[in-house]
């Protein structure tokens, strides 16, 4: 289920600058396939930090103190 190898690569993509070279050259509709990539993967980002969040405080009074501050942004 965990690839690291392939977030290394997808890291090296846009530090590299790739990512931004194939959009300047690509189609209409493969830049829109790009843009909808980036914005899943920064939900990723945001659901990553959320579970981090969830599984290292899990049954500490922080924890408890992020979870209910979570279910009150609901």
């Amino acid at each position: 289920m965990l690839n690291m190898k392939y977030l290394e690569e997808l890291e090296d993509y846009m530090k590299s600058g790739n990512l931004e070279e194939d959009f300047k050259w690509s189609t209409e509709e493969r830049r829109q396939e790009l843009l909808e990539f980036l914005e899943k993967l920064m939900d990723l980002g945001e659901l990553a930090d959320a579970t981090a969040t969830a599984v290292i405080f899990k049954g500490s009074q922080l924890g408890a103190m992020f979870g209910k501050a979570a279910t009150e942004q609901k």
